[in-house]
């Protein structure tokens, strides 16, 4: 069966604006989703009688499943056509989404919450490829900055977003939210979207299900060991030491079997493109700054300023709308001829600026106002690197070759969110002990600027009524906590200069690429 002309699937005025609304409405759910729980972990935990290990693995389960199924969207999309694809992953998701509001306890929402996963990753890098495929080539970087807009701002808007609907209403209302979108959304995409055409289908015993099991245990393993690592003391445990083993085994097994077979579920062979194995590196890169900035801001606000979800959460809105704002202005940069090397450069050196702005103003005691326009210019480097990065890892791939490395892009940049949030909470505990070891070093008691502290406190607490005994143990305990929160904070300085370092280093890379078209025609995607 001959594939349609690239064009046949741009759609003009109505049409287009309704099909971007429900691409993006459906991109901007599924990342919402990965964070919007987090401030209600709480709340789950009390209603549903679940332990910390319990209820943390209600992330763990949307995320194993979300990385787990982004590679094998192009697959699918070609097995079933992208519209019903795409319509069934909504449908997927919203009636999972009404099960978790509804489950009676931790495990029966752990499980309807990798239903979710699935159903949601589904959704990433679909929407993106309609998106892209309705739009004439030359606005195909307008396109991608649409799409961005949507994966950038969502993982900004689910703490806020969730503490507000925890405070006011009920941790199930965070799922509920999604039923009546879903259900819109699915009306739209049998109304509106439509497939290309493709080859022939594959038979039931030319699928690739050892590929799929062995993608599975490879990426499912991985997920686990970096949401649990930390907490289970590595590999101390022997449990992560097992995964470890079945993750490393399986991507093995994965790549020579994707090697070798001759209808692969995930065409490797797509890697051998220089530009889009920089690419993916870079999409891991952001993703590790994106969502480890995400997880570590709202850490430092509530734990040591002592801000709630909602404050916290909103701290990060005004630079998300400063990204969502400037990414239709670079993706209108792309599409005027400004080198995407040049944009990316730019962003990872304003993302370092940020780091270095929060190294400086961090304190126990750090005001809103200092903290507001490092998060602007972060907004401002993220929008600098999404399409940038993206347009330029597809740019010199063809054909059906597009929609491959968009898949993989799609499962870089959500694992380099995992690697970054597994490897920063790791170091803020190691960084937290070393600086604690090293404070505790000044705290001589023969000195007399720590005496004339611990009697300053010591009075203090006799004057609110209690006895010398009780009034010094409190002096001890209330020093004890201080010298824990600055200590705190430290680790957290330590952790955004790190981390700036890292995007900083990431910029002599970018002289590796080799300068494609710049107006990628995704078109051809998935044909």
């Amino acid at each position: 069966m001959s594939s349609p002309h690239p064009d046949d699937l741009v759609e003009y005025g109505f049409r287009r604006v309704i099909i971007t609304i429900t691409a993006v409405m459906c991109a901007l759910l599924e990342i919402v989703d990965t964070t919007i729980v987090n401030v209600a972990l709480t709340d789950m935990r009390g209603s549903l009688g679940a332990t910390l290990t319990d209820v943390a693995w209600v992330i763990t389960a949307y995320a194993i499943a979300n990385v787990i199924v982004i590679p094998l969207t192009s697959w699918l999309s070609q097995q079933f056509g992208r519209r019903n694809y795409f319509a069934v992953s909504i449908v997927i998701f919203t009636v999972a989404s009404f099960l978790c509001g509804n489950a009676t306890n931790i495990w029966e929402l752990v499980a309807f919450r990798f239903v979710q996963g699935l159903g949601g990753g589904a959704l990433l890098v679909t929407a993106q490829t309609i998106i892209t495929e309705s739009y004439p080539a030359a606005k195909r970087g307008m396109a991608q900055a649409i799409y961005g807009m949507g994966v950038i701002v969502g993982p900004t808007l689910g703490p806020p977003l969730g503490g507000y609907i925890t405070e006011h209403f009920s941790w199930p209302y965070i799922f509920y939210i999604n039923i009546p979108i879903g259900i819109i959304a699915t009306f739209l995409t049998l109304s509106f979207v439509r497939s290309p055409k493709y080859g022939e289908k594959l038979k039931s015993n030319q699928v690739d299900w050892w590929g799929i099991i062995f993608l599975a245990a490879f990426i499912g393993s991985l997920q686990f060991v970096l949401e649990h690592g930390q907490q289970d003391d590595w590999f101390e445990e022997p449990l992560i030491v097992i995964l470890s083993l079945v993750s490393l085994f399986g991507l093995l097994a994965f790549i020579w079997r994707e090697m070798t077979y001759k209808h692969p579920v995930v065409n490797l062979k797509v890697l051998k493109d220089s530009n889009l194995r920089i690419g993916t590196f870079m999409c891991f890169i952001l993703g590790f700054g994106l969502y480890g900035s995400t997880l570590i801001i709202p850490i430092y606000t509530q734990q040591v300023l002592g801000w709630t979800a909602t404050e916290s959460g909103l701290l990060l809105v005004p630079g998300s709308l400063m990204t969502a704002f400037l990414m239709p202005v670079v993706g209108n940069m792309i599409q005027k001829g400004v080198k995407q090397p040049y944009l990316v450069a730019a962003g990872f050196a304003v993302f370092f600026c940020f780091t270095y702005w929060m190294y400086i103003v961090m304190t126990p005691n750090t005001s809103h106002d200092a903290l507001f326009w490092p998060t602007i210019v972060r907004g401002v480097g993220l929008s600098l690197l999404f399409v940038p990065i993206t347009t330029m890892a597809l740019s010199t791939l063809k054909g059906k070759s597009i929609g491959e490395g968009a898949a993989f892009t799609g499962m870089m940049r959500q694992l380099g969110g995992s690697f970054g949030i597994a490897i920063i909470t790791t170091f803020i505990t190691r960084f937290t002990q070393t600086h604690r070891v090293n404070l505790d070093s000044h705290l001589d008691p023969t000195r007399p600027e720590v005496q004339q502290r611990i009697e300053g406190l010591k009075a203090n607490f006799m004057a609110h009524g209690a006895s010398p005994d009780v009034a010094l143990q409190k002096a001890y305990q209330a020093l004890d906590f201080t010298v824990m929160k600055q200590a705190t904070v430290l680790s957290y300085m330590d952790i955004f200069i790190y981390l700036g370092l890292l995007f900083l280093c990431c910029i002599p890379i970018i002289l590796l690429i080799r300068q494609g078209k710049s107006k990628v025609d995704m078109s051809e995607a998935l044909h």
